[in-house]
């Protein structure tokens, strides 16, 4: 793992595990810009809505750095996780679909914890244009797409929280 900036501290406990808002309980969200290269990660919350880029894992060979993501996973005892899943301005499937498919697949496995996917066109982009970014563009990628999946909870949610 790397990173340019200090990372937030990890929570001390975890919280419930129903992400989906049914008990409308907070819960802890990790996030993933998955890349053939680099994955950059990124921790939110759904009380509050804020995301904060994380870290970047590299990829050994092409395969994930599972040993770095169980560190992370292990620390922030995310109650959900959330990948970012690149789409084509014409909504056609991205080249990263099928790998990004297997990594969702591996981390449930892995992890036993609820995997969802948010569309991430254009997620790099906007983190590349952030003013002040300390973290390393793909983790603030991975934040841009978690923040993407918390807006998208909060306007399912009745728009509970301002923005």
């Amino acid at each position: 793992m790397n990173g340019d900036g200090p990372a937030p501290a990890a929570p001390a406990r975890a919280v419930g595990r129903d992400p989906g808002g049914a008990d409308r309980e907070p819960a802890t969200v990790l996030a993933f810009d998955y890349g053939s290269r680099r994955i950059g990660v990124a921790v939110g919350d759904t009380l509050t809505g804020a995301a904060s880029p994380l870290a970047v894992v590299d990829t050994r060979r092409g395969a994930p750095d599972w040993q770095a993501i169980a560190s992370l996973v292990e620390a922030w005892s995310p109650d959900l996780i959330v990948v970012g899943l690149p789409r084509h301005a014409d909504a056609g499937e991205h080249e990263l679909a099928a790998p990004i498919a297997r990594f969702v697949r591996a981390l449930e496995r892995r992890f036993r914890l609820p995997v969802a996917t948010v569309d991430e066109r254009l997620s790099s982009v906007e983190a590349v244009a952030r003013p002040g970014r300390r973290a390393g563009v793909d983790a603030v990628a991975a934040q841009v797409i978690l923040e993407s999946w918390l807006h998208e909870l909060a306007h399912a949610r009745g728009g509970e929280r301002r923005r």
